[in-house]
C-alpha cells in the first residue's frame, strides 16, 4: 500500500503542476456547462488526464473512473479521479480548488489524496496508517504532519460547520436542507475543503451537497483516518451520490444527518 500512496502523491504533484499553469490564466479559459448545470473548463480535463497518465504508467492493469475522463477497465482495483474539484471557485481565481485521487480495492477506499495546488499543500491517507498534511515545495512533498480531529462539541448547536459549495452557489433544490443546518449550527467559512479542516481539528463538521463518487472517496478516508466520521445524510456508505457529512464525533454526526434528512429536532 505504501507504493500506491507514493505513486498517488507523484500523480497529484504532476496534476497540480498542470492545474497551476491553467490557473495562472484562468480568466482566459472558455467555460462550458454540463448537462447537470456544473461548470467545466479545459483545465478540468487536462489535469485529470495528466493524473491518469502517471498512474497508468505504473499500474496499467488497474481500472479508472474520472469525472471528466469516464471509465476505463474493470477489476478489483480502481482509481477514482477528479482533476479539479471546485471548478466554481477555480474560475473565480479562488485558491481553494483541489485535485482528488482515491484508490479503491474490492469496493473499499484504501488511498485518499487531496492536493490544493494554489496553497502548496497535500493532504493524504492510507487505510490503517493515519492521515497527514504536508507542504509542496518545488514539486516535493515535505514537512509531514499527522492529522487528528478535534474533541466533539457537546451539542449540534455549537458545531462549527463548513457548507460546500459556498452557500451563495448552492442550487435551489438543496436550500431547505442547508437552511435547516444553518439554523441549528454555527456555519463558518473555509480556507480549504471543509472535510480537510475537520480532519485537522479546525472545524467540527463539513456538509457537502450534490457530490459524486469522486468528490467523496478521497476525503472520506482522510477524515476517517484522522479519527472522524463520514456518511451520506441518510447513513449511506461509500459509494453514493448526494449530501455527505464529515464530522469529528458520533453524536453530532447522527444529529446532523437527521436534520439534513428532514427530521425534527437535532439541536
Amino acid at each position: 500500500m505504501r507504493d500506491d500512496l507514493v505513486l498517488a502523491q507523484r500523480a497529484a504533484v504532476a496534476g497540480a503542476a498542470v492545474g497551476l499553469r491553467y490557473f495562472a490564466r484562468v480568466q482566459e479559459l472558455a467555460r462550458q456547462h454540463k448537462a447537470d448545470g456544473s461548470v467545466v473548463t479545459e483545465a478540468d480535463l487536462a489535469v485529470e488526464e495528466e493524473v491518469r497518465r502517471v498512474l497508468r504508467a505504473d499500474r496499467p492493469a488497474d481500472a479508472f473512473i474520472g469525472e471528466e475522463t469516464g471509465e476505463l477497465g474493470q477489476g478489483r482495483r480502481r482509481w477514482i479521479l477528479d482533476g479539479i474539484d471546485g471548478t466554481l471557485v477555480f474560475v473565480q481565481a479562488d485558491d481553494r480548488w483541489q485535485t482528488l485521487i482515491a484508490l479503491e480495492e474490492d469496493g473499499e477506499v484504501v488511498i485518499g489524496i487531496a492536493v490544493v495546488p494554489a496553497q502548496r499543500r497535500l493532504w493524504y491517507a492510507a487505510r490503517g496508517q493515519g492521515a497527514f498534511v504536508a507542504d509542496l515545495i518545488d514539486g516535493r512533498v515535505s514537512g509531514e504532519r499527522r492529522l487528528r480531529v478535534g474533541k466533539p462539541p457537546a451539542a449540534l448547536s455549537s458545531c462549527r460547520v463548513a457548507v460546500l459549495p459556498p452557500i451563495d452557489m448552492i442550487p435551489a433544490r438543496h436550500r431547505p436542507e442547508v437552511d435547516r443546518l444553518a439554523d441549528a449550527t454555527v456555519v463558518t467559512g473555509w480556507s480549504v475543503h471543509g472535510a480537510l479542516l475537520v480532519a485537522s481539528g479546525e472545524l467540527d463538521m463539513a456538509v457537502q451537497v450534490g457530490g459524486e463518487l469522486w468528490d467523496y472517496a478521497p476525503l472520506s478516508l482522510i477524515v476517517t483516518e484522522a479519527g472522524g466520521r463520514f456518511s451520506g445524510d441518510r447513513g449511506q456508505a461509500h459509494p453514493f451520490t448526494g449530501t455527505a457529512v464529515f464530522s469529528c464525533g458520533d453524536a453530532v454526526h447522527e444529529a446532523a444527518c437527521a436534520l439534513l434528512a428532514g427530521a425534527t429536532g437535532g439541536k
